[in-house]
């Protein structure tokens, strides 16, 4: 059964197709009520969703307008009163949709033909369809879905729904269509005027729903798979360092501002290749990062096999070449690289607990001064790099030498 309040439905009738509104079952003051567009007499129908809207906005009463969700309906577009795909009822054709197998698909629409059936026939005071379902409780079972009729005794299920309606529902068809209403007498030109807005709304809503799925596609491709990843998820990340012409692999985290490395003692612990890594965490718990919460998530997903080493490219550094690009002079350097390469050689000192990295910027001012002046430090103010630059070169060697002491294996 639909969950919304008023819906725009076509019924397919021995009479023919027709158009009308449906407020499926609500809540009201402790009782529960059904409802069609009707009047005192008749539940009524139209040839078309344009005679429909005509007949809404001609200010005639009719049963939904006490409805409690009546006013927001009415404030909608002119599309309001066009049945969805499957909003559509075949009732007439109920029995060629139990003549097939109890697929998903007619399971589905059989439920939904029942239900708007059986409601019709309730609030138009269809006697002899009433009696029919109150009277076979089996047709209750379609609304279980068509996991019920699977198997032989499924099937038997089925059956007996089907010899149920072919065997009364000419009477229940016939039935319903004596108590609903045809409405014909409408003025053409406000019908087609009707028609007309009911094609620009519902070409202004298809517009709508197009762009919608452009931007749900353009958000899936610019989705970055490593947020989804075991890594993401447990805020730490694998992390690939090259330097002197070798690359290893450790992981890091940060708790705060923090930085943690995979190592302990200020020993950052390091291995030749993913799989190694990947292999040594899996019997290890000796390390820093063992204390983080998360720690344990990693762990398992790696004893499941669900656990796979790829390193984000913002964890990705490479401090290969800057040596000999600072030999070369400013305009070589990739001050972007360099920035990251500085940032790493932070982190490990911070997370070592020592004073190497300012210790040694401070027993050597202008090398300091001149990594100030190519990041960009406002403490660079009034320096300029100069010939030569072999200096500087042997000085990043330095601290790259300071790093590479803290790897366990390189």
């Amino acid at each position: 059964m639909t969950k919304r309040a008023i819906v725009p439905v076509k019924l397919s009738l021995a009479e023919g197709d027709f158009y009308t509104l449906w407020a499926p079952t609500w809540i009201e003051h402790g009782a529960e009520w059904q409802a069609f567009l009707g009047d005192d007499e008749d539940v009524l129908v139209f040839h078309s969703p344009a005679e429909v809207l005509t007949y809404l906005e001609s200010g005639r009463p009719h049963d939904l307008l006490n409805h409690p969700e009546w006013k927001r309906f009415d404030a909608g577009v002119a599309d309001r009163v066009v049945p969805g795909k499957d909003d559509e009822y075949d009732i007439i054709g109920a029995p060629a949709l139990l003549a097939e197998r109890p697929s998903y698909e007619n399971v589905k629409k059989l439920a939904g033909v029942l239900d708007v059936a059986e409601s019709l026939a309730r609030v138009g005071g269809a006697e002899d369809a009433v009696i029919f379902f109150a009277s076979h409780s089996v047709l209750r079972n379609v609304d279980r879905g068509a996991d019920a009729f699977a198997g032989d005794q499924g099937l038997e299920e089925w059956s007996a729904i089907g010899r149920s309606v072919l065997n009364n529902w000419r009477t229940v068809v016939e039935d319903l269509g004596a108590h609903v209403r045809l409405v014909e007498s409408q003025d053409k030109a406000t019908v087609e005027d009707a028609s007309v807005r009911i094609a620009t709304s519902t070409a202004v809503a298809a517009e709508a729903r197009r762009e919608a799925e452009k931007a749900r596609q353009a958000e899936v491709e610019a989705a970055d798979p490593y947020d989804t990843s075991p890594w993401a998820a447990a805020g730490i990340d694998p992390v690939r360092i090259s330097v002197q012409g070798k690359s290893v692999y450790t992981l890091r985290t940060y708790l705060g501002k923090d930085p943690v490395f995979l190592g302990r003692y200020g020993e950052i612990f390091t291995f030749p290749t993913t799989k190694q890594l990947l292999r040594w965490l899996l019997d290890n718990d000796e390390h820093d990062l063992a204390r983080v919460s998360t720690w344990e998530d990693l762990v398992t997903a790696a004893n499941s096999g669900e656990l796979i080493v790829g390193v984000h490219r913002d964890n990705s550094y490479s401090l290969t070449g800057l040596a000999e690009d600072i030999e070369k002079g400013p305009e070589a350097v990739d001050t972007h690289q360099m920035s990251r390469a500085y940032e790493l050689m932070a982190d490990a000192a911070d997370w070592a607990g020592d004073d190497s990295l300012n210790e040694y910027l401070l027993a050597n001012p202008r090398f300091q001064d001149y990594l100030s002046y190519m990041l960009g430090s406002s403490e660079s103010a009034g320096y300029v790099p100069s010939r030569p630059y072999t200096d500087k070169a042997e000085s990043w060697r330095e601290l790259e030498e300071m790093l590479v002491k803290r790897f366990s294996k390189f």
